[in-house]
């Protein structure tokens, strides 16, 4: 059977906005999404590790990224609407349907982030005043807070990855079906690329996570002992080599393990091959600039240096997904060459709202670092 005729049909009005903008917003959305999820994807593992096992520096740490992680999910959450929405303007056709085959597992992300937020709640709200006495109950919480996010990222990575695999869809609907009717309990689980995928964004993740320990430290605690600071550096760069290596050996695994000879000779040839050798290459700028700590004066201009780094590293992870995702489409339609008709209004509105949440997003950023660095006030 072939994959055509459970593609959605093309509705009769032009997308809204110029391609050029819905890939622009699609990717940037993403990457200021990416960098909030990070920290709840591995650094929710990271902390509740460290307050388990950590020492004195450790636990002080984790109890700080704990008691931001409920704002921290917030951030996360409302920026992952901004690709969500180009992803429907544009890849209709190909999200709906994939989304329908596994509709319990897609429609379950709602279900499970509920109890997760309300887990790191718990948590944050046991460490508050700095009390740092833990019950069992909210351990526990804060423990299955961090299965439910990993659960959902798999589920996210699921639902993208089926998206993009158009040739898998026959198949898990002839399996999953009663008389026609998709049964939503379709996971492709055995699909090559959905492992390394999932465990590529985990080791990113983790690198986020290490730089967000010198943000932390460097902008957020400005009061730490310069043992907390040593402890600081010393456990990022351990930290951000192992997401790196990580992110490298899935990676590999991804490319010349899942990708098809000829989706590797079209990332491989002409402009595609220089956004592959970066996005190879990218996770070195942070950590060459980590090693540099030692000989660099001005360590606050460093670590912002290294969190600008880190997003150039989500930021070209993305586009190289998104230019993979219409590779990987184009044999069924050319996603970049719908029609187009602008649509003004909308496409201002959007605008003024976006600036002005990245605005407040600024803000409240803003007076977090105030009040950190004047607590008497």
């Amino acid at each position: 059977m072939a994959p055509h005729p459970l593609i959605a049909p093309a509705g009769e009005a032009a997308v809204s906005a110029p391609m050029w903008f819905v890939e622009f917003f699609k990717v940037l959305g993403f990457t200021l999404h990416t960098i909030p999820m990070n920290l709840w994807y591995a650094g929710l593992l990271v902390a509740l590790g460290l307050y388990t096992f950590g020492n004195e520096h450790g636990r002080r740490f984790s109890g700080r990224l704990m008691q931001q992680m409920p704002v921290i999910v917030a951030f996360g959450v409302n920026l992952g609407i901004v690709p969500l929405l180009f992803t429907q303007l544009a890849y209709y056709r190909f999200f709906y349907p994939a989304t329908i085959l596994m509709a319990w597992f897609w429609l379950a992300i709602v279900v499970l982030l509920i109890p997760a937020y309300y887990g790191v709640y718990l948590y944050a709200w046991g460490l508050k005043d700095g009390k740092n006495s833990l019950t069992f109950g909210r351990k526990l919480a804060g423990w299955l807070a961090a299965v439910l996010f990993i659960l959902i990222g798999f589920f996210f990575a699921n639902g993208f990855n089926l998206m993009a695999h158009v040739d898998r869809w026959p198949e898990l609907w002839l399996n999953h079906q009663t008389a026609g009717a998709a049964l939503g309990t379709a996971m492709d689980h055995g699909h090559p690329a959905l492992l390394p995928r999932w465990l590529l964004m985990f080791g990113l993740a983790l690198g986020t996570t290490a730089v967000w320990v010198l943000v932390d430290t460097v902008f957020f605690f400005p009061s730490a002992s310069e043992e907390h600071k040593t402890w600081a550096w010393s456990f990022a760069k351990k930290l951000y080599t192992a997401g790196m290596i990580w992110a490298a050996a899935a990676g590999t695994w991804y490319v010349f393990g899942a990708w098809t000879a000829e989706l590797r000779r079209a990332m491989f040839s002409g402009t595609p091959a220089v956004l592959t050798v970066l996005t190879a290459l990218a996770t070195g700028l942070p950590w060459l600039m980590m090693v540099m700590e030692k000989r660099h004066p001005a360590k606050r201009l460093l670590v912002a240096g290294i969190a600008l780094a880190q997003v150039g590293v989500l930021a070209v992870n993305a586009i190289s997904r998104q230019v993979v995702q219409n590779i990987n489409l184009r044999e069924y339609f050319d996603v970049l060459g719908q029609k187009a008709e602008l649509q003004l209004g909308p496409l201002v509105m959007f605008l003024i709202v976006f600036v002005l949440g990245l605005c407040v997003l600024a803000w409240m950023i803003h007076q977090a670092v105030k009040a950190h660095c004047n607590p008497a006030r």
